[in-house]
């Protein structure tokens, strides 16, 4: 494997620092050239410091003294601002790791895909709002987008040496999340640090508390549409507690491929990281004998409407998918700060959905446009549900 120039954008998540704990377990493979943080100015310095990076970009402007004060004499640019944020991505590099959470990676990653970057992709809303303009850009320029969410990159490793048009179906896998067996009664009353509480994974409070709707499974579903081109009604969710299937691929014959391995995200991000080779992770490795028993189960559509709405948007198409994420995160925000209840997400998005068109973005100006457009829906019809 030659040395992989490289870029991590939200280096201070749990996504970039795994990223990291990899990239230094492996110093002689990867050259950090650039690393972004929003607001963690100890983490994101420490780390530039640490891998010898190049650049050093916070996304608050008023951070960057201090950012300035930490790498003084290190070599490395410390930066703000869209311009620093372009050049993280697009700059010298050769892979890009995407793990801003939210919409607000959006311009960096197809920053990334224009300049035809590979494109280790753990921002799932990138693909949900502005799929069909990320993928056409791939193809333009040539750049690989590589799943690095556990559940695309078993599907993208099921899918290696076999024919798209042997394919029956995509099957994701789902964990069911902290309230799996809870009643619809029982979700009402849940509070963030119980939604938080993620019984495989650990991950952020946002993608936490989505896995807690099953809202992530659902942007999943949308996902795995623009990565592997299948349409909705071949793309199936399956409940699986263990996580350790992490999704499978049925093929016209019968045959169904799946990926295992330990719940641990060094495994996916090892392997978009490395591909088409392999590299060392310090994941537990998976003992079958010790797991004994793999289940599954038919998700709940009344108890988790998320997928219902998810599924919605993808079908629809246009304007619906940026609707039902720009409000889920609205939502999931209020939930956190404990302005809505749980069971408030779903339908603040269902109704921020309802009243959004489905006419198709032609740019990306225009999907950041309709991005804040259903914010400022959401935050208003969010003040009826508070009240």
């Amino acid at each position: 494997m030659t040395v992989r120039r490289i870029s991590i954008l939200g280096a201070t998540g749990s996504v970039g620092t795994s990223t990291l704990d990899l990239v230094e377990r492996s110093r002689d493979a990867f050259d950090v050239f650039a690393l972004t943080a929003a607001t963690n100015v100890d983490k994101l310095a420490d780390a530039a410091l640490r891998t010898g990076a190049n650049l050093a970009v916070i996304d608050r402007a008023e951070l960057l003294p201090d950012l300035r004060d930490r790498l003084k004499g290190s070599g490395c640019r410390a930066e703000t601002g869209a311009d620093a944020l372009r050049e993280a991505a697009a700059g010298d590099v050769d892979w890009v790791m995407a793990s801003i959470v939210g919409c607000a990676g959006l311009e960096p990653v197809m920053a990334a895909v224009d300049a035809g970057k590979t494109v280790g992709l753990a921002n799932k809303e990138s693909l949900v709002t502005a799929g069909g303009l990320m993928t056409a850009a791939a193809a333009r320029s040539g750049s690989t987008i590589l799943p690095v969410d556990s559940e695309h990159n078993a599907i993208f490793q099921c899918l290696q040496g076999h024919r798209s048009q042997d394919v029956a179906k995509l099957i994701l896998t789902a964990s069911g999340g902290p309230f799996r067996t809870r009643s619809r009664e029982e979700m009402a009353a849940m509070t963030p640090e119980q939604a938080v509480a993620h019984p495989n994974w650990s991950m952020g409070a946002k993608i936490s508390v989505d896995s807690a709707s099953m809202m992530n499974k659902g942007l999943e579903l949308i996902e795995a549409h623009h990565l592997f081109g299948l349409p909705s009604e071949r793309i199936a969710i399956l409940v699986h507690p263990q996580s350790v299937i992490h999704s499978m691929v049925e093929y016209v014959d019968g045959s169904v491929l799946a990926q295992l391995g330990s719940p641990d995200m060094r495994i996916p991000i090892a392997h978009a990281l490395a591909f088409p080779g392999r590299i060392d992770t310090p994941a537990e490795k998976l003992d079958l004998a010790k797991v004994a028993s793999l289940t599954f189960e038919t998700p709940d559509p009344v108890r988790f409407p998320a997928l219902r709405l998810a599924r919605q948007a993808l079908e629809a198409g246009g304007a619906q998918p940026i609707a039902l994420n720009a409000a889920n995160e609205v939502a999931v925000a209020a939930f956190l700060d404990r302005k809505i209840g749980f069971l408030d997400i779903p339908r603040l998005v269902e109704d921020v959905m309802a009243r959004t068109g489905a006419g198709q973005p032609q740019s990306i100006a225009e999907v950041i446009d309709i991005d804040r457009r259903s914010r400022a829906l959401s935050i208003e019809l969010m003040t009826e549900i508070a009240a």
